[in-house]
Formats: structure tokens, C-alpha cells, sequence
């Protein structure tokens, strides 16, 4: 098991990157001649040129002269690089700021740089003659990272009140050793929801091309465990939903529910494809319904153990299943390759921040193949309308059901009395 995380408070004692900069800058005081400064706007980047391994690499690209005491490198908590460096080191800072602009050349940052009347992506100090400047400059960032470090630690602690009200007591090994003896016991065909995964064209109805059968937590939770936060130990849970996929395959085993039948797709765990009880489920699928199946799997459990996952993959399409993958932000996608994992489909969470900058979105979706997106949990109109923008053709969330819901009864209105 990993360990956890540092909490909040202690992370709010760790002094600042902005705090040891302007102490840095206080000690140069007496001996700024001969020295230099470079501020790198990398706040200033797109949010996907912003992630942790772009500002890795750019941090690293300085490493030479900082191992050469050469420079010394502040990394600042808004993403920017400030570095304060020996004048003799001039031409090497400037051939690395180049590189770092060739790397983000794509980003409007850079790339519109020529419209603006002065460089936005870097500005330059010298200290004999600017340090003041760059003193105070270095106040303000301290101020402002403070701030910020004092709105999240109010944040960070509401939520975790709130959470605690709303959601209960911990999920602990007693407790589930409970849950999976009930879960035997119990009959879980109540707590069987179904959604469904829409075609949608233009202004046409939308046409379910398989439905998502799922055990609601919520329900169940509040069935079992009205108290407890079932979601604050992860690994407790995973083993829950373990236990759940045994249960749905048992249900689904029985085929005495008629609407099972068709295309349906299960929400299962890796290990689950790979255990008894999904045997038995395929013994009792008729091999033309296997084709109409679709096994979803959460990114979390197919990169928890790769190898399990591309087994259960080269099984499930051998018989002939097809292999989604569940609930992925679009922050998520480049770092899901859904041609080289063998999926079929994916699932995007809809996100009203994905009509921002919606032409490098629509170019990244594109990338990846729109035909084998669904966009998911799309709670109202505008979900459909950028699906449909960057051409996203399968939808499913509660609007898509009040749209059949709504069809439905005009139809049912609408039909002749005998």
C-alpha cells in the first residue's frame, strides 16, 4: 500500500518556493552586481501545457547551470520560473528560454507573442540597476502566495466538514466483512439501475444503442449502511465492487428478467473478467449476444495491474465482448492511449469547461477517434450541443433520459384509441 499523502496542515507549514526567493534576493543585497533575473510566465500557458510533466520539464532545463551554481531556480506555486543567475551565464540562460519557447511553440502564449508590444512569456532583470524592482516584486508574490495557501487550508477544511456531515463514519474491514454477508443475502434487484447510451443526429430523438445496467452505491449504502462513507477507504471499496460484480453476474445468470436481454453493457473490475463467476456468465451468454455486451472498466483498475488488464482484454474480445473505458476527464485523455490499451470505446465525463478553448479541443477529441466517444453524465442541453460541435455522436446522463422519457410519452399520447 502506498503511503498517504501529507495532510493540508502540513503542507501549509512547507515554506513557500515565493519565500525562499525573496530571501534569496535579500542576501544578494551587497553582491547584486554581475547578476540577473529571468521570469518565465508558464502561468500564463493553456491549462493542458500547464500539467506536472511540462513543468518538469521545463524546471529540468535549467538543472545544468543550477548544478553548476550558475543559477539558482525558484519554482513558483502559479507555475512560473523565476531564476537568478550570473551574468557570465547569459548566453546559456537565453539558448534554454529558447528552447522552452520552441517547446510551448503551439501555445497561444508564444505563438502571439508578435502582436503584443512587449515579450509575455519572459521578462528580464538586472540586478544592478533593477533589484529594487525585483524586490519588490518578490514581496508581492509572497503576499499573494499566502493568500492563496490561506483561501485553500479555509477551503480544504470546509470540505472536509462538510464531507464528514454528508457522508459518515470511515469504511472499515469489520464493516465490509458485514456488507459482503448481507450482499449474499440481500435481493439486489431493486438496487439494479439502467441508463442508456443514445445515438443522437442533429435534431433526431435519441436512439438507445445499449443500456448501462449498475448497482447504485447510494441506494445500496443507503440500504446497508446509512452511516457510513462507504468512498473514504479506496481500497475497501474496490473490494466492495468486487463483490457487487459477483452478485450482477449472479442476477444476470438467472435470465429471468427479460429486460437483460439486448445490448447492455456491466460495469466490472479487472479481476472480476478473470475469476469463475464471469466463466459462467459466458457459458451462459448466447454467443450471437456476446457481440452486444460491453464490459466497462475504470482507468484506476486497468492501470493498477496492465498486465491483468491486456489478458482480460485479449479473453473478453476473443469471445467477442467489447472493452470500454470508464469515466475519463478530458485532462485524463492524453494520458490514455485507447488504440494502444485495445478499447473500443471511452467514456468523457461532460464538463462545461470543455467549451473553453474549444478549437484545441476539438483537434485533441478528433485525435483520439469521435465515433468511439461517449460523452457521458450530460445533465442538460449544453452537453449535447458541444458533443454534437466536435462531432461526439453517443451520449448518455439524465438529460438523454428525460429526452426518452419525453418522446415516449408523446407517443404513447399520440396513439389511436381502440
Amino acid at each position: 500500500m502506498r503511503s498517504p499523502p501529507p495532510s493540508p496542515t502540513a503542507a501549509a507549514r512547507a515554506t513557500s518556493q515565493e519565500s525562499l526567493m525573496l530571501d534569496y534576493v535579500r542576501r544578494l543585497e551587497r553582491h547584486r552586481q554581475d547578476r540577473k533575473a529571468v521570469h518565465i510566465h508558464l502561468s500564463g500557458l493553456l491549462a493542458q501545457n500547464r500539467r506536472d510533466h511540462h513543468l518538469r520539464i521545463a524546471a529540468g532545463t535549467f538543472d545544468p547551470l543550477v548544478k553548476l551554481m550558475q543559477a539558482q531556480l525558484f519554482v513558483l506555486s502559479n507555475s512560473d520560473l523565476m531564476l537568478i543567475y550570473k551574468a557570465q551565464a547569459q548566453d546559456e540562460i537565453e539558448a534554454a528560454v529558447v528552447k522552452l519557447r520552441f517547446l510551448f511553440s503551439d501555445d497561444p502564449l508564444v505563438s502571439d507573442e508578435h502582436l503584443a508590444p512587449q515579450s509575455v512569456f519572459s521578462t528580464w532583470y538586472s540586478l544592478d540597476r533593477e533589484y529594487d524592482l525585483l524586490r519588490t516584486l518578490a514581496q508581492k508574490m509572497v503576499k499573494e502566495e499566502a493568500s492563496r495557501r490561506a483561501a485553500s487550508s479555509e477551503s480544504a477544511a470546509s470540505d472536509s466538514t462538510r464531507m464528514q456531515k454528508q457522508q459518515g463514519t470511515p469504511f472499515t474491514p469489520d464493516l465490509l466483512i458485514q456488507v459482503e454477508a448481507a450482499l449474499g443475502q440481500a435481493d439486489l434487484a431493486n438496487l439494479l439501475r439502467r441508463q442508456a447510451v443514445c445515438a443522437m443526429v442533429g435534431k433526431a430523438q435519441p436512439q438507445p444503442v445499449f443500456h448501462e445496467l449498475f448497482i447504485s452505491i447510494a441506494d445500496l449504502r443507503q440500504t446497508l449502511l446509512p452511516s457510513v462513507n462507504v468512498n473514504s477507504n479506496p481500497w475497501l471499496f474496490q473490494q466492495l465492487t468486487e463483490t457487487l460484480d459477483r452478485r450482477v453476474l449472479s442476477m444476470l445468470n438467472k435470465h429471468d428478467d427479460r429486460t437483460l436481454e439486448g445490448d447492455i453493457s456491466i460495469n466490472l473490475n479487472v479481476s472480476t473478467i478473470l475469476g469463475p463467476e464471469f466463466l459462467v456468465f459466458d457459458d451462459n451468454v448466447k454467443a450471437g449476444m456476446r457481440g452486444t455486451i460491453v464490459l466497462e472498466l475504470q482507468k484506476v483498475d486497468i492501470f493498477a495491474d496492465l498486465g491483468a488488464y491486456l489478458f482480460a482484454r485479449d479473453f473478453a474480445h476473443d469471445r467477442g465482448y467489447r472493452i470500454c473505458v470508464d469515466g475519463l476527464s478530458y485532462a485524463q485523455l492524453p494520458f490514455v492511449d485507447r488504440e494502444r490499451l485495445g478499447a473500443d470505446l471511452i467514456k468523457l465525463i461532460w464538463d462545461p469547461a470543455l467549451t473553453k478553448e474549444k478549437d484545441n479541443r476539438t483537434s485533441a477529441l478528433r485525435r483520439i477517434g469521435v465515433n468511439r466517444i461517449v460523452l457521458c453524465r450530460c445533465d442538460n442541453p449544453a452537453s449535447v450541443e458541444f458533443g454534437h460541435s466536435v462531432g461526439i455522436s453517443l451520449f448518455q446522463g439524465r438529460h438523454i433520459e428525460s429526452l426518452i422519457q419525453g418522446d415516449s410519452g408523446k407517443r404513447l399520447r399520440a396513439r389511436p384509441r381502440p
